[in-house]
């Protein structure tokens, strides 16, 4: 077999190997509306049967991101007053992943010490799957808050309400389905899971305090050594 053909026979087999890729991205993404539907046996399925994907959460986490931003400029003024002067967005979007990366971190760490079958990586695929209803209900509310008056706003605040407690009710029954808990089980360790994530924020504070005080502290040493000089 020549090289030419051996070069042009690789480059068919990536083609082949992207077509295959994408096919798969646009199945575990198409899934994450089934997970929404059928809660139980959808979140079975995507982590016990693979249907689910890295590639189509971070794209469900992405689009929930995108859509807390967009709100912000385009959902009427009468619903959602916005400071700009006082918002960094590097920071808004760091409180939607740093406590979602703190609960997955806990989730799993807890019910791995409770026969829990999720990995770290079932946890955040059924808790990315879990927020799919968060953009699907916003964007359509963050169009029409520009059409109502604040009469009808009661429309929009049950709705709003609405996409946050399916996306509690979502992850709760993902991960009961990721670690093969009874139902009571799911709701302890969801719970437990919080409390975690309270305490890791509460020991990361007490930490960066500390680096913050011992860095004041060298800072000052490191002047005064200066004026002496």
């Amino acid at each position: 077999m020549s090289r030419a053909y051996r070069k042009k026979e690789s480059k068919e087999d990536r083609r082949e190997r992207r077509a295959a890729n994408l096919a798969r991205y646009k199945e575990t993404l198409k899934f994450g509306f089934y997970c929404i539907s059928h809660p139980l046996d959808g979140f079975w399925k995507l982590t016990h049967e693979h249907r689910g994907s890295l590639a189509a959460a971070n794209t469900i986490l992405i689009l929930a991101i995108f859509t807390r931003i967009i709100k912000l400029k385009y959902t009427s003024f009468l619903f959602l007053q916005v400071y700009w002067e006082d918002i960094n967005i590097f920071l808004y979007i760091a409180s939607i992943i740093f406590p979602l990366s703190l609960w997955v971190v806990g989730n799993w760490a807890l019910t791995t010490l409770f026969d829990g079958k999720g990995r770290l990586g079932d946890v955040y695929i059924g808790t990315c799957y879990g927020m799919l209803p968060y953009p699907l209900i916003q964007i359509p509310l963050m169009i029409v808050s520009n059409f109502v008056t604040i009469q009808e706003g009661q429309f929009y605040s049950v709705l709003s309400v609405l996409s946050l407690v399916w996306c509690l009710i979502l992850i709760i029954c993902g991960m009961g389905q990721v670690h093969a808990y009874s139902a009571a089980k799911t709701l302890l360790f969801t719970i437990a899971s919080v409390a975690a994530v309270l305490v890791m924020i509460f020991l990361l504070m007490i930490f960066f305090s500390m680096v913050t005080q011992g860095v004041s502290y060298f800072i000052s040493i490191g002047r005064e050594l200066m004026y002496r000089m």
